[in-house]
């Protein structure tokens, strides 16, 4: 079996080099130095979503997950019933957080950016938004659960101050019955637990 056998329908990232679309498993990350920046501003917004924005919002989790549900902290959450910000780029969505409150705390259910709009700040406002979610319901802790492979999500949370505080080894593996390749062929087997307060301004 194949790193593309596992590859989502859609491609998940895109290339500032040449333009391309990629599938998960063709992605790759280099090291660049902070000046350079690919692409030209981008004017978005921020918002709570509507009733009207279901078929957008099922749209993006299809292409980002193939369903709307999401396995994290050992329970299963539903996208399209929780409490959900999106980025809307020319009056279409562009990118999605989804958050649910659990224990008194907000988790980070969902967050996905279309390829097209990857590296123009659509996630770190939709994070920023998700915060001032969180602190106006007097909410202490923002937490999320990513995959091993996911190296991108990794720096993107540990960037805006998340910490890594509890690994859940092998769990992906139970609830798959297998190691399924994700993030450049990296095998997806652990779900790492990262939080950050509420009042870490940053």
């Amino acid at each position: 079996m194949t790193v593309a056998d596992f590859d989502m329908p859609y491609p998940q990232y895109h290339c500032p080099s040449c333009g391309k679309d990629l599938p998960l498993g063709e992605a790759r990350m280099t090291v660049m130095c902070a000046e350079h920046f690919f692409g030209d501003k981008l004017d978005f917004a921020v918002r709570e979503a509507l009733p009207a924005d279901r078929a957008a919002i099922e749209e993006i989790c299809d292409r980002a997950l193939g369903e709307v549900e999401v396995d994290a902290f050992g329970r299963t959450y539903d996208v399209t019933q929780g409490a959900n910000l999106i980025a809307e780029v020319d009056g279409k969505l562009g990118g999605l957080l989804s958050m649910a409150i659990d224990r008194g705390e907000l988790v980070i259910v969902l967050l996905s950016v279309y390829p097209e709009h990857q590296g123009r700040s659509l996630g770190s406002a939709l994070l920023n938004a998700a915060i001032s979610f969180a602190s106006a319901r007097s909410l202490p802790i923002v937490r999320v659960a990513v995959s091993n492979d996911d190296i991108p999500l990794l720096y993107f949370y540990q960037r805006n101050g998340f910490t890594i505080y509890d690994i859940a080894v092998g769990r992906l593996i139970d609830e798959s019955g297998t190691s399924v390749a994700g993030f450049s062929g990296i095998l997806s087997r652990d779900e790492i637990h990262l939080r950050r307060p509420v009042c870490d301004k940053r």
